[in-house]
């Protein structure tokens, strides 16, 4: 699996239809959702699947944007999670790793289409399908395409995920599938995020051998020890190349709740499109100095912030809704 940096055919998004997942209602998210869509289409290809009395819905609007609409059953839409996760072979052959589905570990009870997601798109790319044994989703690992991987031990080693597979069969099909050879292991993530600490809230590899880190000078807050814990474990791992990593951090913004529960806003959880990069804001003041950060590691993109309260509402972020395609 290469990098997210690796130049990009498409972007492939899923839209909104579970009222539920968004207190703000469908129409709130919808309407982030097409933001998104058509911040990412300044720079690639957007396609949407939607079900398919939505199709029309979505398309309009996402019109004025290179965005198409296809029609595929679904419930949620994360497309990280319940949509493959792409692999190429570097002589021009591009497949996808459809993981199995659970729900975040039974979330939701209603989540048989979603099984079926990432089949289906590989289905009309007319692509091989890699079909893991392993209960997963894409938000819960990152890549630097050189064959490292950092997750958490919070996520992967959940028993609502795999309970029959040990540490070391986990590990054995990560190798398999997306061709790794170095993972490394972060404890716990984001307090009270709902997919059991997904490593897209917490950290990101930026480059090989780069990693972006959040955290926070708060000792009161509950993220201190975890993103603490995290940054240590960092600066003592070696990456597939043997290299020791580089961390970069960044503050998370204020705390904001939905109904008592902690929002997890994180600048990790943007979605890196040919030539720019498409930010979360939040309405607060860390936005700045996230976009700051962000022209600093990326100063040959075009950096575009996307309010993202209404995504964050429903669970995740801009990279939960988003999974490049990689040019093979």
């Amino acid at each position: 699996m290469p990098g997210e940096w690796h130049p990009h055919d498409r972007c492939w998004m899923a839209w909104p239809n579970r009222a539920e997942t968004f207190p703000n209602g469908l129409d709130a998210a919808r309407r982030a959702y097409a933001a998104v869509a058509k911040a990412i289409a300044q720079f690639e290809p957007v396609t949407i699947v939607a079900p398919p009395g939505e199709v029309a819905d979505a398309s309009i609007l996402c019109s004025g944007a290179p965005v198409s609409v296809i029609p595929v059953p679904l419930s949620d839409s994360w497309i990280r999670d319940n949509g493959p996760s792409f692999v190429i072979d570097g002589k021009g052959g591009i497949g996808g790793v459809d993981w199995d589905f659970n729900a975040w570990g039974r979330n939701y009870d209603d989540f048989a289409a979603d099984t079926q997601v990432a089949a289906e798109i590989l289905k009309g790319l007319e692509v091989p399908r890699f079909k893991a044994p392993l209960i997963m989703e894409g938000g819960s690992f990152h890549v630097d395409g050189e064959g490292t991987l950092i997750t958490t031990e919070e996520c992967l080693l959940n028993p609502n995920r795999n309970p029959g597979l040990t540490r070391g069969e986990i590990e054995g099909h990560l190798r398999d599938f997306l061709g790794i050879r170095q993972i490394i292991w972060l404890g716990r993530g984001y307090e009270q995020d709902e997919t059991d600490g997904h490593i897209d809230e917490i950290a990101c590899f930026i480059r090989p051998g780069l990693v972006l880190a959040m955290t926070t000078d708060d000792p009161d807050d509950p993220n201190f020890d975890t993103f603490q814990d995290n940054i240590e474990r960092l600066s003592m791992a070696t990456d597939a190349q043997g290299r020791e990593l580089d961390i970069v951090t960044l503050r998370t913004p204020a705390r904001q709740e939905q109904a008592g529960v902690r929002l997890t806003l994180s600048y990790t959880n943007f979605y890196l499109a040919n030539g720019g990069v498409v930010l979360p804001a939040f309405e607060d003041p860390m936005d700045a100095e996230a976009a700051k950060l962000f022209s600093r590691l990326y100063p040959d993109r075009q950096i575009v912030q996307v309010p993202a309260l209404d995504i964050v509402r429903g669970g995740g972020g801009i990279h939960c809704i988003t999974q490049q395609q990689p040019k093979p």
